[in-house]
């Protein structure tokens, strides 16, 4: 009864002489397992949750810089605390200004070629929040009312920052906690 009922290719891989029950048992099992492994296999989805996390970790900054290179620049620039301070200078020799002392440090310790003014800089590499900061950024400092930076120096760790302050001055190590410094806007970048 049940020969009469395959498809003729069973018939055939099978023999209708020798055609029982358990040959139809075998056969079977033999297709089932070549359907397996002919088959694509099952893709199951990730689980998508809906949930919304409640607080987010900011994603850190990429920088040019390895931990080894900043602690290196960081040393050379409080290395220059008492040069000259000389508005458009960018060498000890010639003194510098703010943005020349930076260009100077990164271009000597790092290769890394800094813009050469302060506007510039508020562009250059990756803004970075005040958690995330880290020796060897860059420190830029402005007023409310302008909206753009008029000074930068550069972070060295535990709240100090090198930078070249004004005519007449010599480069300085100074605290961001100083009221002064605290009063003013501050952006962070990292190259």
């Amino acid at each position: 009864m049940f020969a009469t009922t395959l498809p003729s290719t069973l018939k055939a891989l099978i023999g209708a002489r020798y055609f029982s029950f358990s040959y139809l048992l075998q056969a079977l099992a033999v297709l089932a397992v070549l359907a397996a492994c002919s088959s694509s296999p099952i893709k199951h989805s990730a689980p998508v949750s809906t949930a919304t996390p409640s607080h987010t970790a900011p994603l850190e900054p990429p920088s040019t810089l390895s931990p080894e290179q900043a602690q290196g620049l960081a040393v050379y620039a409080l290395g220059l605390v008492g040069t000259p301070y000389k508005w458009g200078g960018n060498t000890p020799e010639s003194g510098f200004d703010c943005s020349g002392l930076i260009a100077f440090v990164y271009k000597s310790q790092t290769g890394v070629k800094s813009p050469r003014t302060v506007l510039a800089l508020k562009t250059w590499g990756y803004e970075v929040t005040r958690e995330q900061l880290r020796t060897g950024d860059i420190l830029l400092f402005g007023s409310a009312k302008d909206k753009e930076p008029s000074h930068a120096g550069i972070y060295v760790g535990e709240d100090r920052f090198v930078h070249a302050p004004s005519t007449g001055g010599t480069v300085k190590l100074s605290k961001l906690t100083a009221t002064y410094w605290r009063e003013k806007e501050l952006s962070i970048r990292r190259p």
